[in-house]
């Protein structure tokens, strides 16, 4: 009886693992490369390199656009904060997660792109990290 208790415990914990980022599986990622590419890269550069002093608020307290690949902090946070981000752009998202004042240059994309351009184009961004990254930041995402 104890033996099946810990099979049940390790196919849930390994379910959990592998479902806690399933916003991102299946996405199509050619598309979300092409979507990045016109709506994205202007500000967050083609290679996702971001602007430069990224890091550095300018004389009205906005930060430049950050990169999205391994040396941002994109993979820092989960899905839904990402998607809230991109939908309703940086204020709006941040006011939904209890933080009012926030100063962010990031426009929404809700009146430019579906949800699931959206998704597309986070599941792209995604597939560009290395795996380390790509564990660190799947592991922020609740299990659903």
């Amino acid at each position: 009886m104890k033996l099946t208790a810990q099979i049940v415990v390790a196919f849930f914990a390994t379910f959990q693992i592998a479902f806690a980022d399933h916003e991102l599986i299946g996405r199509d990622i050619p598309m979300g490369k092409d979507l990045y590419q016109a709506h994205c890269a202007n500000c967050h550069g083609t290679n996702l390199e971001g602007q430069p002093n990224w890091r550095s608020p300018d004389e009205d307290g906005v930060l430049p656009a950050p990169p999205h690949d391994r040396t941002g902090h994109t993979w820092h946070h989960d899905n839904v904060l990402l998607f809230e981000y991109t939908k309703f752009g940086g204020k709006k998202a941040l006011e939904l997660r209890g933080y009012p004042n926030f100063i962010s240059g990031m426009q929404g994309f809700a009146d430019t792109l579906s949800d699931v351009q959206i998704w597309s184009v986070l599941a792209f961004i995604q597939s560009t990290w290395p795996e380390k990254e790509q564990t660190i930041q799947s592991a922020k995402n609740p299990v659903h």
